[in-house]
């Protein structure tokens, strides 16, 4: 069996391993995210760090804030202020990409419209868009930003059978500069809550070329392992961790840690069940 075959086989195992017994909306700290907005007049706050990198250049973020907010009924809007760094490797095997010198500062902040367009049915999943703008907050010049807005347009679904829960997807990222390049996306991820306390989800991401003034020069895939602790008597805290390797392509690294908090009306509940009311069951940085 060939190299690919290997990987392949693995990875549907360590997805296979993981069911998930109730629903929990995705996101962070996963790459793979889904189609469930924050609950009407309820709201989310992150706060957390993480890294991507590759044998080109390793870009990490942190500290990052991220604020959700469920505006009106399956609609959330969505922000995150990034702060971070950019560490060329200035390996002549990828020049001119992962050129030039370390930065640190404020990068490219986000802003998003989370919508779900079409309820969970028993025999059909839940699907929504998530798009994103990327403003041009951070400073190009430095490599801390893009230089212009571009966007992340995916499409997530979401699917219960059971004590099990799938979420999927993907989308297209548009990057109107020099030296970057437009590209697809795809992820997908399974969860298993453990005990009352503690999550954990495996997922597959992948994507495209995605330029050379970005770390990711090339395509990759990986599998990604992380969860989340469920703080005892705050069931809206949260303790968040990922990590993960690439499987074929660019060599690349993923890794994620924040803390997280939900309040609004009923928030209790709405920490274990955010689809829409009428259910009984309800970023990558």
């Amino acid at each position: 069996m060939n190299l690919h075959g290997k990987c392949a086989r693995l990875a549907l195992a360590l997805i296979c391993i993981l069911a998930v017994p109730r629903l929990w909306a995705q996101g962070p700290p996963y790459q793979t995210d889904d189609p469930v907005p924050v609950d009407l007049h309820h709201y989310e706050f992150y706060i957390f760090g993480g890294m991507d990198g590759t044998s080109a250049e390793y870009d990490s973020t942190g500290p990052a804030f991220e604020f959700n907010w469920g505006a009106i009924p399956r609609v959330q809007i969505h922000a995150i202020l990034p702060w971070g760094e950019i560490a060329p490797t200035n390996n002549p095997v990828y020049l001119p990409g992962g050129a030039g010198p370390s930065a640190f500062g404020l990068t490219d902040m986000e802003l998003g419209v989370k919508i779900a367009f079409i309820k969970e049915t028993r025999h059909f999943p839940q699907i929504g868009s998530f798009t994103m703008f990327e403003m041009p907050t951070g400073n190009s010049t430095k490599g801390l930003g893009v230089g212009k807005v571009w966007y992340k347009l995916p499409i997530w679904l979401q699917k219960n059978q059971g004590k099990w829960t799938f979420d999927g997807g993907g989308g297209y990222q548009v990057v109107p500069q020099e030296n970057y390049r437009d590209f697809p996306y795809t992820g997908w991820l399974v969860k298993k809550e453990l005990n009352e306390r503690i999550e954990l989800g495996a997922e597959i991401f992948a994507h495209g070329r995605e330029g050379l003034a970005a770390a990711q020069t090339e395509r990759s895939a990986m599998i990604d392992l992380g969860g989340y602790y469920h703080f005892k008597n705050h069931p809206g805290e949260q303790f968040l961790f990922c990590y993960g390797h690439s499987v074929v392509g660019q060599t690349e690294n993923y890794a994620y840690l924040g803390m997280y908090w939900t309040w609004g009306k009923d928030a209790q509940k709405a920490a274990g069940n955010r689809l829409f009311p009428a259910q009984s069951y309800s970023n990558r940085f």
